[in-house]
C-alpha cells in the first residue's frame, strides 16, 4: 500500500477531518459530501488498513488508540501539504478554487455586489459560494472559509480585516408619514411614534442607538411591524408604516429621490466597519486575499490585506 495512491491519501484526509471535528455531520459539511458517503469511505479505509480507527455510537465518536496515533501523525503531514499548496497558490496570477463565504445581508448588498463582476473578470477560475445570513454563525462548524460581520461581532479567536470605514446609522421616514404624524426632533420623540422594530440574528430585539460618545441614547422603540432584514424595514418605511433605522448607505438612492428623509441627522450614530474574518489556524484559501484587496480598493481604502493576512 503506497501513500502516493490518490484515493488512499484522500481517505486519510477524510479520517483526519472526522477526528478533528469529532462529528460525521460537521466533517461532511467541511468536505462538501454527504455523511453516508463519508461513512462509506471510512469503512473502506478501515478495511484496507485492517485496523479499526473509530469507535462510533449514536451519541459519540472517538478514535481508537490506533486511530488516535494515526491521526496525530497524519495531521502533521497533511498540514505540511496544505502549507506547501497554499504557498504555491500565493504565487499564482489567477487563484483557482471555491471560496465559501458567510456574510451579513447588508454586507452582501453594499460591499460584495458592487465588486462581483470585477472579481470574476480578474479571477475567472474562482467560484464564490456565498451565503447571505444575519444569524450568528460558527463559520468553522458550518464549513465556511470566512465570514463578514461588523467589527465588534468578530470572534476573538479569529483574524479580522476591516473592509470599510465606520458605518453611519440613521433614522428614516417617508415624507407622507412625516406630514401625517410629525417629525421627531430628539430620541425620546420616537417612543410616541410608530417605528419598525428590529430583530437581530440571535432573535433578540434591538434598541436603536442614536448619537455618539457621551450623548449616545438607546431607544426601545415600538411599532406595528418587527423586521429581521434591512430590506423589509426599508420597504415598510417607504410604505409609510413607520420610521426605520438603518445604514445611511442603504438608502442613499431613496433619499436622493425624495422617497425617504433622514430625520434627526444630528443624532446619527457611527458604528463599527464591516470586517472579514477567518480562522487563524488555517491557511488563507485561494481567492480570499484578492477579494479583500478588491473590496478595500472599491471602498477607497489602502491594500492592507496582504500585510494583515
Amino acid at each position: 500500500m503506497r501513500v502516493s495512491d490518490r484515493t488512499l491519501l484522500a481517505d486519510l484526509n477524510v479520517f483526519v477531518t472526522i477526528v478533528r471535528r469529532q462529528s460525521m455531520r460537521l466533517a461532511a459539511i467541511e468536505l462538501g459530501v454527504t455523511t453516508s458517503a463519508l461513512s462509506h469511505r471510512l469503512r473502506k479505509l478501515e478495511t484496507e488498513l485492517g485496523v479499526k480507527l473509530l469507535n462510533r455510537t449514536s451519541r459519540s465518536l472517538t478514535p481508537t488508540d490506533a486511530g488516535a496515533l494515526l491521526a496525530s501523525q497524519l495531521e502533521v503531514g497533511l498540514q505540511a501539504i496544505d502549507d506547501a499548496l497554499s504557498t504555491l497558490s500565493q504565487h499564482r496570477n489567477h487563484p483557482t478554487g471555491r471560496l465559501r463565504l458567510n456574510a451579513l445581508r447588508d454586507a452582501a448588498t453594499l460591499i460584495l455586489r458592487p465588486i462581483l463582476s470585477r472579481y470574476f473578470e480578474r479571477f475567472p477560475d474562482m467560484q464564490l459560494d456565498l451565503s447571505a445570513d444575519d444569524h450568528l454563525v460558527d463559520i468553522v462548524a458550518e464549513g465556511f472559509d470566512a465570514g463578514i460581520r461588523y467589527g465588534d461581532r468578530v470572534p476573538q479567536d479569529m483574524i479580522g480585516v476591516a473592509l470599510t470605514g465606520t458605518q453611519n446609522w440613521v433614522v428614516i421616514g417617508a415624507p407622507e408619514l412625516i406630514a401625517r404624524i410629525g417629525r421627531p426632533l430628539k430620541p425620546q420623540d420616537l417612543l410616541e411614534l410608530p417605528c419598525i422594530e428590529m430583530r437581530l440574528g440571535d432573535n433578540s430585539r434591538y434598541q436603536w442607538e442614536l448619537g455618539n460618545g457621551s450623548t449616545l441614547a438607546r431607544v426601545d422603540v415600538r411599532g406595528p411591524l418587527c423586521s429581521n432584514t434591512t430590506d423589509q424595514a426599508i420597504e415598510a418605511a417607504l410604505l409609510g408604516i413607520g420610521f426605520a433605522y438603518c445604514l445611511e448607505s442603504r438608502v442613499q438612492q431613496e433619499v436622493a429621490d425624495g422617497k425617504l428623509e433622514i430625520v434627526m441627522p444630528n443624532w446619527s450614530s457611527e458604528g463599527p466597519p464591516f470586517t472579514i474574518y477567518y480562522p487563524s489556524r488555517r491557511q488563507v484559501p485561494p481567492g480570499l486575499h484578492e477579494l479583500i484587496d478588491l473590496i478595500r480598493e472599491d471602498q477607497g481604502l489602502s491594500r492592507l490585506a496582504s500585510a494583515a493576512i
